[in-house]
């Protein structure tokens, strides 16, 4: 019989290695490069931002613009190449068209390409720019059943269980900076943007009831719970300082 079980556990690791479920691994760190990465560049494709490209590769989003000479409100392209290396600038072959691009922009093409992020940053600027501490809350009402761990295969984050459709609310006031399905192993995710060193993520959900550039109130509804990428209905929620995943625990009141 414990040959059997073993037999059928290595058929189930097997299937879900080459099926759905092998995404989830990113988000327990077992990816080959679970840390920081520090060398070579990544692709810009379409729908990603530079707070999802920060967010895949352990990076504040900061140090990854200053990296690469993106200015605010970071706006990235498609082709571009994002240099991971930290003395390296901006090799990007589409860099020197986007900067080139931008300038005349700023002036005629201001009411194009830069008014759809500017009316968001407007209103956004007063919820996602804080002085002080944030002051977080629980992003579902269901129970804990993974717990944040620092160890490199350790689940970067929390899982909260929950029927499929339950609410997801933003865990503190901020902005939505991604909105998407392209981060492996997350589904569908959506990152909030709380001030210049926190950042927040909510992963696996089923609908997505907010957009990029949304202000969000600390409460609002921003998602429904779901099984996207992952194989149960769940939460993922992440926390994350300067780039850092950190224990949400720590951060969260107690119930």
């Amino acid at each position: 019989m414990r040959a059997l079980a073993a037999f059928m556990v290595w058929i189930l690791v097997s299937g879900c290695s080459a099926g759905n479920f092998a995404p989830v691994v990113d988000i327990y760190g077992q990816e080959p490069k679970p840390r920081k990465v520090t060398s070579g560049t990544h692709h810009v494709r379409e729908g990603e931002t530079l707070y999802s490209i920060a967010w895949r590769y352990g990076w504040d989003f900061r140090s990854l613009a200053r990296a690469n000479n993106i200015p605010a409100p970071y706006t990235i392209y498609p082709g571009q190449r994002i240099s991971l290396g930290i003395k390296t600038s901006s090799p990007v072959v589409a860099s020197k068209p986007a900067t080139s691009s931008t300038k005349p922009a700023s002036k005629p093409a201001v009411s194009k390409l830069a008014s759809k992020p500017a009316p968001a940053a407007k209103p956004a600027s007063k919820p996602s720019v804080t002085t002080g501490p944030v002051e977080w809350r629980w992003p579902a009402s269901g129970e804990v059943v993974e717990s944040f761990s620092n160890a490199s295969q350790g689940r970067k984050g929390i899982a909260i269980s929950g029927r499929r459709n339950s609410p997801v609310v933003a865990a503190a006031p901020g902005r939505v900076v991604y909105r998407g399905s392209g981060l492996t192993g997350y589904g569908n995710l959506l990152i909030i943007k709380h001030s210049e060193r926190w950042l927040s993520a909510y992963a696996h959900n089923d609908k997505m009831m907010v957009k990029e550039g949304d202000a969000v109130k600390g409460g609002q509804q921003v998602a429904t719970m779901g099984a996207s990428g992952t194989f149960r209905t769940q939460l993922h929620f992440e926390i994350r300082k300067d780039g850092k995943p950190v224990d949400p625990m720590g951060y969260l009141p107690k119930r």
